[in-house]
């Protein structure tokens, strides 16, 4: 997006006032005249929505692309500062009265990015009659309308919409189909999972695709079953996110279904595996990702170090020790932390090398390990490298030579 549609769509938001009917006319004028880009990305900022729009009509939530946890880092004053993304809360004026009637109106507007910024709104407001006009909308006869009602239906999260959202799914319209399964997705009810079970057969990959997030938005063990099948999907989209459900369901029974995924040619389902057994947390999934510690892709290769420092078994340290070795800096930094994660005195050995390695971020992360794991046979390791280059590195080993002190 050009630096002009950004600009756009952030004055197009600029303090709108929801508490006057005028000022949302105007609103929704200019962005109805606006690029369909600028007016979604309008609509996320005045929805305070920042997940699934419809400018992307295939991603159906952010990308669960696995990513490192962030490297916890020693604070001087002592202990651990692990530093956790924010999660975006819903804030902003509430329209109501004759501003809620325009928005009521405008979910038939000719606009699609209208329609849908009008239904997130009423929806947050939640009026009496929200949930009958948007069962209305989703029976109607313009795919666009159900679309919308549907959207609308998934933002209310009504649980006692279930029975027109299940209906949708064999709507003619693929994305009637595809807003009905994020509906779905939205409502977690597990009364869902045998329609979206059935769904999985769908001809359109993006349907396909949305169902298996619905499924893992549930996170109930009953949709491991439809999701193994969605595993051996034709389409690769479909497949990552089946592996990124099975993750989110979090339960060790989806660990030998993941095993396949772990040797497919492509290294985003691999990555996308390792990430999932991480997830799973489960001691079962180590085997499974030791191959992937030596991948000859190195996000693959960090993911699944992660993945082993999230399940926090020591029986995984001897698949984690020969990774302080590892050409790369940042798989040698993702060693030590996951090696601290798991807080096995058996790590010792081969954390204690790593705080004369030439990178300081290793150095620190390797101090920081060897003092979550508190063995008092780290200290001549740790006495040695008070002198070390690095201001960083020397508060490191102060904090873990303190903290097994204390433990002492």
């Amino acid at each position: 997006m050009t630096p002009v549609m950004l600009l756009t769509a952030a004055l197009a938001v600029q303090s709108p006032d929801l508490r006057d009917a005028a000022s949302v006319a105007q609103l929704l004028a200019s962005l109805r005249a606006a690029e369909p880009a600028v007016c979604a990305l309008a609509g996320r900022s005045l929805t305070n929505y920042g997940g699934w729009w419809d400018s992307d009509p295939v991603v159906p939530m952010p990308t669960p692309t696995p990513t490192p946890m962030p490297m916890p880092m020693p604070r001087a004053g002592g202990g651990v500062d692990v530093r956790m993304p924010a999660s975006a809360g819903r804030t902003g004026t509430q329209p109501e009265g004759e501003v809620l009637q325009a928005f009521r109106t405008a979910l038939k507007d000719s606009s699609r990015c209208i329609r849908h910024i009008a239904a997130r709104l009423v929806a947050r407001a939640r009026p009496a009659w929200a949930a009958a006009e948007f069962r209305a909308l989703a029976k109607g006869a313009d795919a666009g309308l159900r679309e919308t009602g549907l959207l609308g239906l998934g933002a209310l999260e009504d649980p006692q919409t279930l029975g027109v959202m299940v209906g949708a799914l064999g709507d003619r319209e693929p994305a009637v189909r595809s807003m009905a399964a994020w509906a779905l997705g939205e409502l977690e009810d597990v009364g869902a999972i045998p329609a979206l079970g059935r769904a999985l057969n769908d001809n359109a990959p993006e349907v396909r695709r949305r169902v298996a997030w619905a499924l893992g938005q549930i996170e109930d063990e009953t949709a491991l079953a439809p999701l193994e099948r969605a595993l051996g999907d034709r389409s690769p989209d479909v497949r990552q996110m089946a592996i990124w459900a099975v993750g989110e369901i979090e339960s060790a029974k989806g660990v030998p279904l993941l095993r396949g995924a772990t040797a497919d040619k492509d290294p985003a389902t691999r990555q996308m595996a390792a990430w999932a057994l991480g997830e799973i947390e489960s001691g079962s999934a180590i085997p499974v990702l030791a191959p992937l510690v030596r991948d000859t892709v190195l996000d693959v290769r960090l993911t699944a170090v992660w993945a082993l420092g999230e399940i926090e078994d020591r029986s995984a340290v001897d698949v984690l020790a020969p990774l302080v070795k590892d050409r790369d800096a940042r798989v040698r930094r993702m060693a030590a932390w996951a090696l601290g994660e798991i807080e096995s005195s058996s790590a010792v050995p081969s954390l204690t090398p790593l705080l004369r390695d030439p990178d300081d971020t290793v150095r620190v992360t390797a101090a920081w390990a060897l003092g979550e794991i508190e063995s008092r046979s780290a200290l001549p390791a740790l006495e040695a490298a008070r002198e070390d280059a690095s201001p960083t590195v020397r508060r490191a080993v102060r904090w873990a030579i303190n903290t097994i002190d204390d433990r002492r």
